[in-house]
């Protein structure tokens, strides 16, 4: 079996010619600071928001450098790629910009608005695949079959370095940053801000951390760093599949392995949590992937000194599961809770069960009442009322406030 080549990383010089190249077509993303998250860390935090980008992600800068360097020859080829989301409308606005026909797969039953998006930005789309392993296959086949240039996600070094122009943007946003927290699914972006953002430190005498971020579900880069090779894992169910990969790319884990400084997993209540954060103290909307960095940092999965970057990489959620989520988080922040209360059948029990939680302050969402529940005797109904709270604190006192009028609360839900 032949010996991989080595991966040489880019110099500077050639991260600052991939970020004049990029500027044709991804915009500088702003750093917003934070107040509510650096009082909670105890630390100043910023937010690089790739969440504004064009096309909504980070995914668009990597792609056009690769693109950019194709010959005139393959540009009439044309490109493929495959893609549920952010990698498709990043590939299809780079295509459009550059003058290039672009293929995409992506797998049957894909969010109706990043399906509709990558067809606005101009490229064919074509469903194939009940899951994504499918899907790339046929993007391969084609581009064998066509001669289109396949255009990877995360595994090749021009990809690398023009998603490494946000580390480049990062130091001069905020110059005196000591700690760069960025999500990794394949490791292209991460692996491109950690050797960007360290190389620009070091040129200016000084040295930052670069920490990386999976989910729980997804985190294979763990093992695979313990391992000191890319080890493919089987991935679980995760709302963040933006970085759900069950295997490193070689180029990027390489990269990985030498420049970033830590590597922590979040799990999806965590990643739920930022979510509602974000939307609620920063306006920001991220997808589940674009929230991991800010999951670490209220997990407590890292505990920054100095100021500190969190990248939210991409902002392309659908609103039908942005809904999903948001119940998610609040239940995941005890501010949501349904109770299950056992109640005698006759006139007055609903109301004393209302005033117990309205004297705690709990404000009712729902009721459901039913006298036909499983495991309900004769004479009793079942209440489920679903309560808004401020937290952990005041759930309790809902719960207490209950217990003191004499029910007997049960929690069947958050």
């Amino acid at each position: 079996m032949p010996k991989t080549a080595p991966v040489v990383a880019p110099t500077l010089e050639e991260f600052e010619i991939a970020h004049e190249n990029v500027a044709q077509v991804a915009i500088q993303t702003p750093v917003l600071h934070s107040h509510f998250l650096s009082q909670l860390v105890g630390s100043d935090v910023y937010l690089k928001c790739e969440n504004l980008q064009r096309t909504g992600a980070y995914k668009l800068r990597g792609a056009f450098n690769r693109m950019s360097k194709l010959t005139a020859a393959e540009r009439k080829m044309g490109v493929v790629a495959a893609s549920a989301g952010n990698h498709a409308q990043g590939v299809a606005l780079a295509a459009k910009k550059l003058g290039i026909k672009a293929t995409i797969f992506m797998p049957v039953g894909a969010s109706l608005p990043k399906f509709q998006a990558t067809q606005n930005y101009g490229a064919e789309v074509v469903l194939e695949g009940a899951v994504f392993a499918e899907t790339l296959k046929a993007a391969q086949a084609y581009s064998a079959a066509k001669g289109a240039i396949f255009i990877p996600p995360y595994d090749n070094i021009d990809v690398v370095a023009g998603q490494g122009t946000v580390g480049l943007e990062i130091l001069d946003q905020v110059p005196d940053v000591q700690t760069i927290l960025v999500a990794i699914g394949g490791g292209g972006l991460a692996a491109g801000v950690a050797v960007a953002a360290k190389l620009k430190a070091a040129a200016q005498g000084r040295k930052i951390k670069v920490i990386g971020v999976q989910s729980q579900n997804a985190a294979s880069y763990v093992p695979s760093l313990k391992a000191g090779k890319e080890v493919e894992i089987k991935t679980q169910r995760t709302i963040a599949d933006g970085i759900a990969v069950a295997k490193p790319g070689h180029i990027p884990f390489e990269l990985i392995s030498k420049h970033i400084d830590k590597v922590v997993t979040v799990s999806d209540d965590e990643i739920a949590k930022a979510i509602v954060v974000l939307l609620e103290r920063a306006k920001q909307v991220v997808e589940p992937a674009g929230a991991a960095a800010v999951a670490a940092l209220m997990s407590g999965a890292v505990k920054p000194k100095g100021k500190t970057v969190a990248v939210l990489s991409g902002g392309n959620i659908d609103p039908l599961l942005m809904q999903k989520i948001i119940g998610f988080g609040l239940t995941a922040s005890e501010r949501y809770t349904t109770i299950s209360v056992m109640l005698p059948d006759r006139p007055g029990q609903l109301v004393k069960t209302a005033e117990a939680i309205a004297a705690a302050q709990g404000n009712v969402v729902e009721v459901l009442h039913t006298r036909h529940g499983e495991g309900l005797e004769i004479g009793e109904v079942e209440l489920r009322v679903s309560v808004e709270t401020m937290g952990h604190e005041h759930r309790e006192r809902v719960i207490q406030a209950l217990k003191d009028a004499g029910l007997q609360p049960r929690i069947t839900q958050g």
